[in-house]
């Protein structure tokens, strides 16, 4: 990794960028970096935020200044965090696809040229990564959505779509956590809450996590969204090889 810029993003945050483009190598370097900052427990750092290419550090000015914060970034970046990497954690989401729950699943489908059933085969078949979190609270950025269901987004964006909707827009795929205007083709619903503020942990999600989207029909939804209810539902997590 070249080219590594640190700087200033005002009197209390430093900003690492990592590179231009967005892919898996530099997302993984923004992770592993992430960890590593955690793991070393530096005193005056408030929060840490990741995005495609860089990654924001907001910071106490009183406690950690901003020369000593860019001195041990600056060290950090240089590290060999790879190994930390390698293993990937997928969260498996159930979706039930089509009916009131995807309204365009079958626009997707004929802009695809292909049937609903081969659109859910292809869309449920990958692992996709999670660049980073924005927009809403828990909305997920995910890259690897399949060239083939690319599909544009709605001419004109609804008012309110329901929280848990999983949907296309363009070359990009995802999960509305929260009951929100948009403009993406629907095409499921999952019961599985990606954000909840009462929870200990109110986004389920980080960036550098994967999702696996996983089929489900009507009967299993209400299953599970019935556990979710009553907050005894856990999303199976299974790791990987990146």
């Amino acid at each position: 990794m070249q080219n590594i810029k640190i700087v200033a993003a005002g009197d209390s945050s430093i900003l690492i960028e990592f590179g231009n483009e967005i892919n898996p190598e530099i997302n993984r370097k923004i992770t592993s970096t992430v960890q590593l900052i955690r793991a070393q427990q530096i005193e005056g750092i408030v929060d840490m935020i990741p995005a495609f290419c860089s990654l924001l550090i907001n910071y106490d000015p009183r406690i950690i200044t901003y020369d000593r914060i860019q001195s041990r970034m600056a060290e950090l970046v240089k590290m060999d965090v790879k190994a930390s990497a390698q293993k990937k954690k997928v969260f498996e989401i159930p979706v039930c696809y089509g009916g009131d729950f995807g309204p365009d699943i079958e626009n997707i489908a004929a802009n695809a040229g292909l049937s609903v059933e081969e659109v859910i085969k292809i869309h449920s078949s990958s692992d996709y990564l999670i660049y980073m979190l924005g927009f809403l609270p828990g909305f997920c950025y995910l890259g690897g959505l399949d060239e083939r269901i690319h599909t544009p987004r709605l001419a004109n964006p609804r008012v309110k779509i329901p929280a848990g909707s999983v949907g296309i827009g363009g070359s990009q795929t995802g999960i509305y956590p929260l009951d929100s205007p948009g403009g993406w083709q629907l095409m499921g619903l999952t019961p599985v809450k990606t954000y909840d503020p009462d929870r200990e942990t109110p986004i389920l999600l980080e960036a550098g996590d994967y999702i696996r989207f996983v089929p489900i029909d009507r009967e299993e939804f209400d299953r599970i969204k019935e556990l979710v209810d009553k907050n005894e539902y856990e999303c199976v997590i299974r790791e990987g090889e990146v």
